[in-house]
């Protein structure tokens, strides 16, 4: 059951000097990005924590999956560790989902950061630990970032503000306003826990997707699964980020128009989040507003607390 909005456990806001501890939930990432994205991370001022065993390798894992987990439970045990970042998505997190300590995860709330594959673990951790997580770049992904990227990462790490994200590009599919808890991020791998006793149901909230290289039948696949799954049920509303090499655009939006066309909740087209550029940061577990008219998703309060 999803925690209510009184139940949400809020991680401390990043001051310069903080330790970022960094983790390899999935696959095995390119080293020459990743120690350009642990550059741009101490450019910021902050202090990187690296465990050696993230560098394993294991196929297309990052190490062993006892590992992997060790390593991500051990980060949010360790009173040293101010914030968790994902050195790169791929594959791998559902392999954790047993492994991970939740209560562990519950005693010692701090920021955790990642997307694609770890979009995975923002919604379990969520669900499972009422945490606030923050779906946005990955170490090596933040090595090529635009400036775009970087200002809204470093904004979401330090800020004391509630978030807003203007969409002016964005297309409406359904026109409305909808307040609820954002949750989300890439459909694939939300939609592989399905009939697992990780499965997770979005009632009343604002459901955030992404997705890349999956063609519009595959989409239309996941979503009817999720649907008779009764996973989307009552969902409040829909924003659509990236859906990157996904084929032609109008076929994508034409998916999700005759899927949710009916439903009557505002559905928006156009956040800047996923596999593209610019990926905005943004909050799982807030409580936010998407208006369709004014093309924004504005949050309710701050997703962090102060640390002073």
């Amino acid at each position: 059951m999803k925690p209510s909005n009184l139940d949400l456990i809020r991680p401390a806001q990043l001051d310069k000097g903080a330790r970022i501890g960094i983790a390899a939930p999935a696959s095995p990432f390119d080293e020459t990005h990743f120690k350009q994205g642990l550059s741009v991370l101490q450019a910021l001022g902050y202090e990187t924590v690296v465990d050696e065993n993230i560098f394993l390798s294991r196929g297309y894992l990052a190490g062993d999956d006892d590992q992997r987990a060790a390593v991500l439970n051990n980060l949010f045990g360790d009173p040293e560790i101010d914030a968790i970042m994902c050195a790169r998505g791929g594959y791998g997190c559902m392999r954790l989902l047993d492994k991970l300590d939740y209560e562990i995860i519950r005693a010692n709330p701090k920021m955790f950061v990642g997307f694609s594959d770890i979009s995975l673990l923002l919604n379990v951790i969520y669900e499972r630990c009422g945490l606030v997580g923050f779906h946005g770049p990955t170490v090596a992904a933040l090595a090529e970032a635009d400036d775009t990227t970087r200002a809204s990462f470093e904004t979401a790490l330090s800020s004391d503000q509630p978030p807003v994200f203007d969409m002016p590009n964005a297309q409406v599919l359904c026109a409305g306003t909808a307040t609820g808890p954002v949750a989300g991020g890439n459909l694939s791998v939300l939609n592989h826990l399905v009939g697992t006793g990780y499965g997770l149901h979005y009632k009343g909230h604002i459901l955030v997707l992404e997705d890349r290289i999956e063609a519009p039948y595959r989409i239309d696949r996941m979503l009817t699964q999720m649907q008779i799954a009764g996973v989307l049920d009552n969902i409040a509303g829909l924003v659509l980020g990236q859906f990157t090499e996904c084929g032609p655009k109008a076929e994508v939006m034409k998916v999700f128009a005759e899927k949710f066309g009916r439903a009557g909740i505002p559905v928006l087209a156009g956040f800047e989040v996923g596999h593209g550029a610019p990926n905005l940061t943004f909050p799982i577990g807030e409580i936010a507003t998407l208006d369709t008219a004014a093309c924004r998703l504005v949050y309710e309060r701050a997703p962090t607390i102060g640390t002073n």
